[in-house]
């Protein structure tokens, strides 16, 4: 290797080593504060790495990752993402556990999982990183000890996975003897698209990343892991997790020819319309707002798959930002979950919001633009997000996904309002001392949920130069 391949892996490399000054720290003096400070250190080095990187950007490092503007993009998501879960779980996790150090050590190994997968170019380094996201969402699931649903969660995030990655690995062992390679450049070039072999090995695969995507029929441990994991973990699940299998799905588009091949296509058409449909008419009988967010998580995949079909440097540039925004509004909503739990159980029912805003408008004020950006409501990041994929579908003649879209849009604006009608009611005369117990929000708790709200705005009304950015990295894939 040389110089110039340890600056393109320099933010990979910085992740690695706060992962390992934490461990470190923690042998030497444990201390929340400390753990934290060094984690939010270590993902504020790697995210300047990334600058130096995208200099000498795009390389190919060995024939296991490639450092493109593409995955440069999507390593600043990542970073972002997990350092807003660092900031809202100093909050949450100040009162629960003995031990709370190693939870920073799960994270950032997780963090790290998702950036080797954004960055692969081979089915090695995907497995490589992939097991390292899953192995350490195994132990941040289940972290809270004392918390029944969240081992459950734990276990069944567990078996269910390593399900997946055995359907994984047989694809992959597939698709390697029909092509004879493992590098999805090559395999671009070696696969015919009528190989039995090739086929069954993509079907393995696109069943071992749906379970990630969680999309419909591989959605069903969504709600369930959602509910069960602290609510900063179901934010990374929901974002980080799963949009980094996004960003690989949308590198291996090409070389799989998964557009070109009929019934790919058409079985990710079925996925995407399924998840919709799916996903916006379960949430709609649930009391629960974590279940309800999960359902609505099933449905965003579903929209983001129709900017997927839609190909081209249009489709993905359309995908790239709905997720983008996805991650923003998510971040915010799960946020407002994690400030708001108590130290005796978290406010994930709906009842627990009953009158927020007489109490908290502020905090109202924010859970309400969250909830109306997952709606798609103008103003909003979700509204741009929605427009694009919906362009990109128009563009391409999708209009059975893209009626499925806007029918599905339709149905979730009724459980987004339930829960807002519910902030805005008068609060019940005899839930005063429930609701009293909940724990007052930091000023830095505070300051990120107002990040997030102004990103969430300024995405929805000036979204250029974030487009433009973003054609540019994925105009550059390699």
């Amino acid at each position: 290797m040389t110089t110039n391949d340890f600056y393109a892996l320099s933010p990979l490399l910085a992740v690695g080593a706060a992962a390992l000054a934490v461990m470190i720290g923690i042998s030497v003096k444990r201390s929340m504060t400390a753990t934290a400070g060094l984690t939010v250190a270590g993902l504020f080095v790697s995210f300047a790495m990334l600058f130096p990187a995208a200099s000498i950007a795009p390389r190919i490092v060995t024939p296991l990752l490639v450092i493109d503007g593409y995955a440069l993009f999507y390593m600043g998501l990542v970073l972002a993402g997990t350092l807003t879960v660092v900031l809202l779980s100093l909050e949450y996790l100040r009162d629960r556990g003995a031990h709370p150090e190693e939870y920073y050590i799960l994270l950032l190994l997780a963090a790290f999982g998702s950036m080797t997968l954004v960055a692969s170019r081979h089915f090695g380094s995907l497995f490589l990183g992939l097991e390292i996201l899953s192995v350490s969402l195994y132990g941040l699931i289940a972290y809270v000890r004392g918390n029944e649903k969240g081992i459950e969660a734990g276990i069944k995030y567990l078996v269910l996975a390593a399900v997946s990655a055995a359907f994984l690995v047989f694809g992959m062992a597939l698709v390697y003897t029909a092509t004879g390679s493992l590098e999805f450049s090559r395999i671009g070039a070696g696969a015919t698209p009528t190989d039995p072999l090739f086929l069954a090995g993509a079907a393995m695969i696109i069943v071992g990343m749906g379970f990630k995507l969680a999309v419909v029929p591989f959605h069903l441990w969504t709600p369930d892991v959602y509910e069960g994991a602290p609510a900063p973990v179901t934010a990374f699940i929901a974002t980080v997790s799963k949009g980094a299998v996004f960003a690989l799905l949308l590198r291996l588009a090409g070389p799989f020819h998964i557009l070109d091949h009929p019934t790919l296509f058409t079985v990710f058409s079925v996925i995407a319309v399924g998840s919709i449909f799916a996903g916006n008419l379960l949430a709609l009988s649930q009391g629960n707002i974590k279940r309800i967010l999960a359902y609505s998580s099933i449905a965003h995949l579903g929209y983001l798959l129709v900017a997927f079909l839609a190909g081209g440097v249009k489709g993905a540039t359309a995908a790239t930002y709905y997720l983008s925004a996805y991650f923003v509004t998510t971040l915010g909503a799960f946020g407002v979950i994690s400030l708001r739990s108590g130290r005796d159980r978290e406010r994930e029912y709906i009842h627990d919001y009953r009158g927020l805003a007489w109490r908290r408008p502020w905090l109202a004020g924010v859970f309400t633009a969250m909830l109306l950006s997952l709606a798609g409501i103008p103003l909003t990041a979700g509204f741009i997000g929605k427009f694009y994929a919906i362009s990109a579908g128009v563009g391409s003649s999708l209009w059975f996904q893209v009626v499925s879209v806007a029918i599905g849009s339709a149905i979730g604006l009724f459980y987004y309002l339930r829960v807002i009608s519910v902030m805005y009611a008068q609060p019940e005369r005899h839930s005063g001392g429930r609701q009293a117990v909940a724990r007052a929000i930091s000023f830095g708790g505070g300051m990120i949920l107002a990040l997030l709200t102004l990103g969430l705005i300024l995405l929805g009304v000036w979204p250029s130069p974030l487009i433009g950015l973003i054609t540019r990295a994925v105009s550059g894939m390699n």
